[in-house]
């Protein structure tokens, strides 16, 4: 049987453990590395060594940034007195694409999750209770846009009623889930169609 070169089977290892690549795809990038000028590579190495010195938390919002406050934050045509939590930057990058809302965020980095020992004091909960606490004249609604599944329904629900207890005449609001444009009943599951019915409208 060939064996490849140490160095190259160590970048295949490293990139099978990155989610979402398999052994095939992992083996494609470690050639491909191979293959692209030295200068390259090594701009892409000296990249990857500035991204944890570089990149940090806001310590308003815990979004990723390289300075100490994020464009978010600092950005004063955000509408500051409504929060929208998400459990995740990419969540974030999600919710901020469209243009659909000009409000803050709060960034948890997970959420609470038992059977993987993911406990409350594991995600960035206290942070956004010391930011109602301290701006309770300004914040007047938080938005809880955790994921539509157990983890994240529990979640929310461990969040409400903190604030509650710091902030009861605050309003706590939860993203409407339903069913997708273009969808069609037949495939829908029991619990997005239940989230349609809770969330319908007039027309």
């Amino acid at each position: 049987m060939n064996k490849l070169p140490a160095s190259l089977q160590k970048a295949i290892d490293f990139f099978d453990k990155l989610p979402s690549i398999g052994g095939k795809t992992a083996r494609r990038l470690g050639f491909y590395l191979l293959r692209i000028p030295q200068s390259d590579l090594e701009e892409f190495a000296a990249i990857l060594l500035e991204l944890k010195k570089k990149s940090h938390y806001c310590k308003i919002c815990m979004n990723l940034t390289e300075e100490e406050i994020c464009a978010i934050c600092t950005d004063s045509s955000r509408d500051s007195t409504m929060i929208t939590v998400v459990e995740d930057v990419i969540d974030l990058l999600s919710m901020d694409a469209g243009n659909q809302y000009n409000g803050v965020y709060h960034v948890l980095h997970g959420r609470i999750d038992p059977l993987n020992y993911i406990g409350p004091e594991e995600i960035y909960i206290q942070q956004l209770l010391t930011r109602i606490k301290e701006d309770k004249n300004t914040i007047k609604e938080v938005i809880l846009a955790t994921n539509p599944n157990t983890e994240g329904e529990a979640t929310a629900l461990y969040i409400k009623k903190l604030i509650l207890e710091v902030a009861p005449e605050l309003r706590i609001s939860r993203l409407a889930y339903g069913l997708p444009i273009g969808a069609d009943l037949e495939y829908a599951d029991y619990l997005t169609l239940q989230r349609a019915m809770e969330g319908r409208r007039d027309l």
